[in-house]
């Protein structure tokens, strides 16, 4: 199915229910959007750290995270967070969670800029990664291009 590229926010986009993130294999989510993530899932960030530290989350795996009716996919694209994330990495780890999220039932997933913002990769290149990666899977690939905070009421 061919990935969708929009505009929003995306842990407010009507429907989703599965998410996926760049993240470093040294065990810190620190800065960016992965903030977001740790505050959601605060056992996620935790489980996310004993593996990094013990060796279980390595460049281009994939941490599956269920909870309640969400899932969150942790993809190892960088090495370190004081170092840029590798889009062959980026690559191997997006296919391998469109793999686990077919055979797991998830029929969407939101994504972020992924590893073109604090990763330090060139958006058009990984632009171009997700694409061909949507081409090959029967999930629906949602990228968040742009952000724009949902509207709350105060």
């Amino acid at each position: 199915m061919p990935a969708r590229f929009v505009r929003g926010d995306l842990f407010a986009y009507p429907g989703l229910k599965a998410f996926g993130h760049g993240c470093n294999c040294a065990g810190s989510m620190g800065a960016g959007i992965a903030v977001a993530f740790k505050q959601r899932w605060p056992a996620m960030f935790e489980e996310y750290r004993a593996r990094c530290h013990d060796g279980r989350f390595a460049l281009g795996d994939v941490f599956v995270w269920t909870e309640g009716d969400v899932t969150v996919y942790n993809l190892g694209t960088q090495e370190h967070w004081k170092k840029k994330a590798q889009i062959s990495a980026l690559t191997r780890a997006t296919l391998r969670m469109l793999d686990l999220a077919e055979k797991g039932g998830v029929s969407a997933i939101g994504l972020p800029r992924i590893g073109a913002g604090l990763g330090g990769l060139d958006w058009p290149k990984v632009r171009d990664a997700l694409k061909s990666a949507g081409d090959q899977t029967k999930v629906d690939l949602v990228i968040f291009e742009d952000y724009i905070p949902a509207q709350t009421d105060h």
